[in-house]
């Protein structure tokens, strides 16, 4: 998810609500999915990389969808596209002087993991738990060394920074599987 909003630079983030709630996961599956199709027709047809998350509202309204794009679109276009209710998008900043929109994409993926990472009551066994638009996967990278701290350096050339993150099961007292790294670039 994260390298998906980097490499297709969606640094604009949107709110999606419904002026009358809905709590059906498959209804709003059908209204994201139609909400798409028309806003990728409203902004001249061409494919549009995206990413969405649903999140049930913490006031008890129902559903409504947090989406991420990559460039301008005027808000009543989104509005139009949407017709359900209430829309909300602003372009990412509070981000330190020279950043650009790599930083912002990074941003954007940060507050739709936080999305993600909730629990969405009433998923169907296998049902995503984000969308993301076809077409736009990022290119898979292959970083190979002859030790961890080289690999963790090649793949730090890779991103242009040290990763935030790094998890070994070395040093897991239980670890039972076979020995593994995980690691992450967040900034």
């Amino acid at each position: 998810m994260r390298r998906y909003c980097a490499s297709n630079r969606l640094n604009r983030l949107a709110t999606l609500t419904y002026a009358v709630g809905c709590h059906d996961l498959k209804q709003l599956r059908d209204d994201v999915a139609v909400f798409f199709r028309r806003l990728r027709m409203a902004t001249g047809g061409r494919d549009l990389p995206y990413l969405w998350v649903g999140e049930w509202h913490p006031g008890g309204h129902g559903l409504h969808v947090h989406f991420a794009v990559g460039r301008y679109i005027r808000k009543h276009v989104i509005r139009d596209a949407w017709g359900l209710g209430l829309v909300h998008i602003k372009l990412l900043g509070d981000l330190p002087v020279g950043s650009g929109e790599l930083d912002e994409a990074r941003l954007a993926a940060r507050y739709l993991g936080k999305y993600v990472s909730k629990t969405l009551d009433g998923a169907a066994p296998g049902m995503h738990r984000y969308e993301v638009a076809e077409g736009f996967q990022p290119r898979r990278l292959r970083v190979e060394g002859r030790s961890l701290p080289n690999v963790l350096d090649e793949a730090s050339a890779v991103f242009g920074v040290e990763p935030d993150r790094v998890w070994l099961s070395q040093n897991e007292k239980d670890w039972q599987g076979p020995p593994a790294v995980w690691a992450s670039w967040a900034a």
